[in-house]
């Protein structure tokens, strides 16, 4: 490894270096650090006491995170020199090239609502150094598609039956379903269970089958609904938790040597070539055991062919 690395050129080198500080534990909760320092920092500046008296403090412990912030996105960038592509395949990268290069633009410096907000958006890249946060933020992405859909089914249940409770009770009960809007409100509030027992007491005021009603959509939006969206989030979570498995996989891979495949058949081939001859050493060992067979150089026979000690034997045979 260190003959390869000093005959590398020092753009490779200086990658290899780079990489091997990112790969470090020490570097991940140093970052993680400044991170949560950076947090309690815009945190701290929400006491306008406080900041009012340590404002030049503040300005500066910010400016110094920042230019941290700066260091460790290009020393990520130089573990990829070899390979810029990688860099910009990453999406934490992008991310916190975003975040620094909006933080130096000059309209934003300038609005401070704006700044403080993303400077907030830092605290989401622990998500990048804490494994099973970011198995759970994984796996709330991958939960969207399969969350929209629950949406759209939802929606459309509400929607059926607000027009149905409409249809029934915009009569007797206006407050609640005076209009499509509103009990589509009131429905949305029942799925939650909150205030099912005013309802279903209104709903016995006028027939016992309101009953059928709200029992059925209860059973529908509260049971349901909310089990099938439980399961998506659990698939995507199994999900995450395999992508996220294989890729420590993968980069375990990635951080092993290269090998050379002539080199490792040329030491696999000695490996058996030495224990063949202690096999032979063994059989040579046992008591009356004959005298173990040379092993021939040569190509072997053809089929049909006799063997050497054959025809050594017909050789010393007189003819007929």
């Amino acid at each position: 490894m260190t003959a390869i690395a000093s005959s590398a050129p020092a753009r490779l080198r200086l990658a290899a270096r780079c990489r091997t500080a990112v790969d470090s534990r020490a570097f991940g909760i140093g970052v993680l650090a400044l991170i949560l320092c950076n947090a309690v920092l815009l945190g701290a500046e929400t006491y306008s006491g406080f900041a009012a008296a340590h404002r030049p403090m503040l300005s500066g412990a910010e400016n110094a995170f920042l230019a941290l912030f700066a260091l460790e996105l290009a020393v990520r960038a130089a573990a990829c020199a070899d390979r810029p592509k990688a860099f910009l395949r990453d999406p934490w990268n992008l991310f916190d090239l975003a975040v620094l290069l909006a933080a130096c633009l000059p309209f934003v410096r300038e609005n401070t609502s704006l700044l403080r907000l993303l400077r907030l958006t830092r605290v989401l890249r622990t998500a990048r150094f804490l494994p099973q946060l970011r198995v759970l933020f994984l796996a709330v992405a991958r939960a969207v598609p399969g969350t929209l859909s629950f949406l759209c089914m939802g929606a459309l249940i509400v929607y059926v039956y607000a027009m149905v409770g409409w249809l029934c009770f915009s009569a007797t009960d206006p407050v609640r379903f005076g209009s499509v809007g509103r009990a589509c409100l009131t429905l949305f509030l029942l799925t939650t269970m909150d205030g099912f027992g005013d309802a279903v007491r209104s709903g016995l005021e006028l027939s016992r089958l309101t009953l059928v009603y709200y029992a059925s959509y209860v059973l529908l939006a509260s049971f349901v609904l909310v089990n099938v969206l439980i399961g998506v989030v659990l698939g995507s979570l199994e999900e995450a938790r395999e992508e996220e498995r294989q890729a420590r996989l993968d980069l375990k891979q990635r951080s092993r040597p290269d090998v050379d495949p002539a080199a490792q058949a040329a030491e696999l081939r000695a490996r058996l070539a030495e224990a063949r001859r202690a096999l032979d050493a063994l059989e040579g060992a046992l008591p009356g055991a004959a005298a173990p067979p040379a092993v021939r150089s040569g190509p072997p026979s053809p089929a049909g062919a006799p063997a050497p000690a054959e025809l050594t034997a017909a050789a010393g045979r007189p003819t007929a």
